[in-house]
């Protein structure tokens, strides 16, 4: 396994020297960001089943908490600058709620599985525990006890190329044997705890 010695590396430390490394963006691609949810943004929101959820709480650690259901869990709202996802139980421990009560500030990745681009929402976000909008999230017939609602301060295409190159929806590229189960993973990291 590599080590790391903070010595022995050239570290960046300004956006100058970024930019020595890293030639600046095509205009477009430097200006593609919006303030609301167009309609194909809307269709393409609606239609993802899994997202991802970044949030910072007050001692500045990140929690990112992928978002999933078989039906319907995120609402775009007819103003094209607000949505709401359901908060459904995991494993209880709300990070991500906590961070938002004390920073309301996130961002979200939706996928779609098959297309190789992801589209990236930021905004600020309340939490809400009754709405009309909850029997539109409900699952089996049973609206969320919370649902997240997110006001829209930025919203942009991200680019393919990560999950063109890692190959995530063609099963060839999937490593093969048994992968890590969460039994194991759990278990490992206890271990660390010692």
């Amino acid at each position: 396994m590599p080590s790391w010695d903070p010595s022995e590396a050239e570290q960046v430390t300004s956006a100058a020297q970024l930019r020595e490394v890293v030639e600046p963006p095509h205009p477009e691609i430097a200006e593609k960001v919006v303030s609301g949810i167009d309609a194909v943004s809307r269709r393409f929101i609606e239609r993802s089943r899994l997202f991802f959820v970044a949030t910072t709480g007050a001692d500045g650690m990140i929690d990112v908490s992928p978002r999933g259901d078989t039906a319907r869990s995120v609402v775009v709202f007819d103003d094209g600058k607000t949505l709401a996802y359901a908060e459904r139980p995991g494993n209880r421990r709300m990070d991500g709620l906590h961070n938002v009560l004390v920073n309301p500030q996130l961002g979200m990745l939706f996928l779609i599985p098959g297309v190789n681009h992801v589209l990236r929402v930021n905004g600020a976000a309340t939490i809400v525990r009754s709405a009309p909008f909850m029997a539109d999230l409900a699952l089996k017939g049973v609206p969320p006890a919370l649902a997240v609602v997110v006001r829209v301060e930025e919203l942009f295409v991200h680019c393919g190329r990560a999950l063109l190159k890692s190959g995530v929806w063609r099963p060839q590229t999937w490593p093969e044997g048994e992968q890590p189960g969460i039994s194991a993973l759990f278990e490992s990291q206890q271990s660390l705890k010692a």
